[in-house]
């Protein structure tokens, strides 16, 4: 099992699980993070940092956000590995509490 970057993250983009993870398994796009399903160690670290609660265990992600199991995935292979804790984006506050951002991931 690994983990997964869902919906609360799309143009908030927190790193504070960057910092914490071990394996360096996070990748970074324009607006969202990712995690790389290959590297993941399943260790839950990152999970207790998001400030959004953006990541779920793959077994765990809510029915209305499957599409964002493949999505990591597929934006892992692409998109650099980020190792280390950066601003969120400027307008995080804005967009913390909205829902249904899929369509806001730029790629």
């Amino acid at each position: 099992m690994t983990y997964v970057v869902t919906d609360a993250c799309v143009k908030c983009k927190y790193t504070d699980c960057v910092d914490v993870c071990p394996v360096d398994c996070f990748r970074e796009g324009p607006n969202f993070l990712v995690i790389d399903p290959d590297e993941c160690i399943d260790c839950t670290l990152c999970v207790a940092e998001c400030p959004v609660e953006a990541i779920y265990a793959e077994d765990d992600v809510p029915a209305d956000m499957q599409e964002y199991i493949a999505l990591n995935a597929e934006l892992s292979r692409s998109w650099t590995p980020i190792v280390e804790k950066k601003d969120p984006l400027p307008d995080h506050e804005t967009w913390a509490g909205v829902t249904g951002k899929l369509d806001q991931i730029e790629r």
